[in-house]
């Protein structure tokens, strides 16, 4: 992009801008990081979340077997509090890993590809009001 620099005129007016530019370039790499690192996190908690799924998915599966086979009785109401209490586990795992499942590692890229284009048009912003600092 072209930028009006030459409408400054003054060396203050640039080392201005500059200061300006630097210190959102530390938000935007501060932003950058913390970006990077929630994307880390979520990849872990997917493939963390998506193992536990299966667990518990087994294991409902053999609760509900067993629940489906004994009589009326003690043992077969534990086993249904049991199968109550997995299902609701999984109910909460399914959910997380919609928070924090490939699609949303998705969401984290883009938003850190966004940031970076940002960084690189600020690098190109700075370049262009040292450039005019420079000619004044």
């Amino acid at each position: 992009m072209n930028y009006s620099v030459a409408t400054l005129t003054a060396l203050a007016d640039c080392d201005t801008v500059l200061a300006l530019i630097e210190k959102d370039k530390k938000d935007l790499s501060f932003k950058k990081r913390s970006l990077e690192r929630q994307q880390e996190n979520y990849a872990n908690t997917t493939i963390e979340v998506s193992s536990e799924i299966e667990v518990l998915n087994a294991e409902l599966a053999a609760v509900n077997t067993v629940v489906a086979a004994l009589p009326n009785g003690d043992t077969k109401d534990d086993n249904i509090k049991r199968q109550k209490k997995l299902e609701y586990s999984l109910f909460l795992l399914t959910n997380r890993k919609a928070n924090y499942g490939a699609i949303a590692l998705l969401e984290k890229e883009f938003s850190i590809a966004r940031v970076v284009q940002e960084l690189e048009e600020a690098d190109t912003f700075s370049a262009a009001i040292a450039a005019r600092k420079a000619s004044i």
